[in-house]
């Protein structure tokens, strides 16, 4: 990794290392562990202007072909991952992936972020791409071992045995939704960690002149065999417009690099980001990133 700082977030967040060259592709806006996801609640933000029907559970699941009577929907998407990980596969014909476990990824209960994991699969440069929201019972191992990683460990500052990485997760996966850990699914194959939030109920809010629905990314590449391939940039046009696509109410995607870390910032304008304002946050000045939906078609 080239020289950045270890951490970026409001509360003592991890530093973007993403970069688009020769060096490693990681992210650098995760959670802090001293400013929780799921604090600093914004009440007087709007959550609630969307009518919220819902049909119950099993005729969805049985809908989705998911309900334990076979499994046929999204058969297209059951690819083996190795090292243990199977049923992230991707459907190339619009449908959701298949989550193990007879649980449509529609049924999470995340309706402050409009429901990330039924989003679905989009095509990138580099393949078929679907953000998965995390489950401990599956995903833990892995991404505590990316975690572990020294190049990610730098930023991120959650190595250690599996409960630090465990400790990071439940507090998104408990709270109330306004931050969803999610896989980076590639083809089939988790390769990437996200946190698709609220930025406008984050403590960054407190730094920045935040807007009812401004939503966040925070992210890193897993394995070092896919950073330094140009996949950063790519993912995060694509996940900033699985964003405004699927969240009406927000105008504005944001993210915050360590204003240090130039390739980093360097990725987020090559994906459709503008430079918006340099801003103080606890543990770094940071370069606030914005992709705005007025603008892009032209970004």
């Amino acid at each position: 990794m080239s020289s950045t700082d270890a951490r970026t977030d409001a509360g003592a967040t991890p530093a973007i290392a993403l970069t688009d060259a020769v060096t490693d592709e990681i992210a650098d806006t995760g959670p802090g562990a001293d400013e929780p996801t799921g604090s600093d609640p914004g009440a007087g933000a709007d959550v609630a202007d969307t009518l919220d029907l819902r049909l119950p559970d099993e005729l969805i699941d049985l809908i989705a072909g998911q309900g334990g009577t076979g499994g046929q929907a999204n058969s297209s998407a059951g690819q083996e991952t190795g090292a243990g990980f199977s049923g992230y596969g991707h459907a190339g014909d619009g449908t959701r992936a298949h989550v193990p476990g007879g649980t449509s990824t529609a049924l999470a209960d995340d309706d402050l972020l409009d429901n990330v994991g039924a989003w679905g699969p989009v095509t990138t440069r580099s393949g078929v791409f679907q953000l998965v929201p995390a489950r401990i019972e599956r995903d833990l191992s892995l991404i505590s071992r990316w975690m572990n990683d020294p190049a990610v460990a730098a930023f991120w500052e959650l190595e250690g045995p599996e409960s630090v990485t465990e400790n990071h997760l439940r507090p998104q996966l408990d709270g109330d939704g306004r931050s969803v850990p999610c896989l980076g699914v590639l083809d089939g194959t988790p390769m990437s960690y996200w946190e698709i939030y609220r930025a406008d109920l984050d403590p960054l809010a407190r730094h920045y002149p935040a807007r009812p629905h401004d939503t966040g990314i925070h992210l890193l590449i897993g394995g070092v065999a896919n950073r330094g391939r140009g996949l950063g940039t790519g993912l995060l046009k694509a996940v900033a417009d699985l964003v405004l696509d699927h969240r009406p109410p927000c105008a504005r995607v944001v993210a915050e690099p360590d204003l240090r870390n130039t390739p980093s910032v360097s990725a987020f304008l090559s994906a459709g980001f503008r430079f918006s304002a340099e801003v103080d946050l606890p543990d770094k000045r940071a370069a606030l990133m914005i992709r705005d939906r007025t603008l892009r078609a032209l970004l």
